[in-house]
């Protein structure tokens, strides 16, 4: 579906070619997601020493070592930190990478920046309530977004539906 349409259905039929222009779709699907801010004493108590540093301290697991690289089933998968939704699992696909991979997030959920640790420079992606590191997000994903949510399993829980 193009912006202009889902925009459309979201205005209620309202939207002019300038409107349009000017409203970014996230925007306007973007839902109020309150935040939870803990201390890091707090994080460390609730969370796995893995989940903890990948989560707080923004490291990576090993490649193939998170089992929901082969979730299959329905559902969702959310912020191992505070629940909050992040890929529906219809967003999943087999990157070969050896971490979870998705196309697209749902709108609002997750917040970028910059990474420049490594040589080369980066997209990081955190969880938009908690702040929890994700993963990076990549421009070598299948259609129809072209993107590749790189996600460390450890950072997400799986919800069946």
């Amino acid at each position: 579906m193009r912006r202009r349409d889902v925009l459309k259905l979201l205005l209620g039929g309202v939207c002019t070619l300038a409107l349009c222009r000017y409203v970014r779709m996230e925007d306007a699907m973007a839902e109020d997601i309150g935040k939870v801010t803990k201390s890091d004493a707090e994080w460390k108590k609730q969370l796995t020493p893995e989940a903890y540093d990948v989560l707080r301290h923004e490291g990576t697991e090993r490649p193939f070592s998170s089992p929901l690289n082969n979730e299959k089933h329905a559902g969702m998968f959310a912020c191992a930190a505070c629940g909050l939704p992040l890929f529906p699992s219809k967003f999943k696909f087999d990157s070969g990478t050896g971490w979870p991979s998705f196309f697209n997030s749902l709108p609002g959920h997750i917040e970028t920046k910059t990474d420049n640790s490594l040589l080369t420079q980066r997209t990081e992606y955190h969880c938009a309530r908690c702040g929890g590191h994700q993963g990076h997000v990549f421009e070598d994903g299948p259609a129809p977004t072209g993107l590749r949510y790189c996600n460390n399993g450890v950072a997400l829980k799986f919800v069946p539906s």
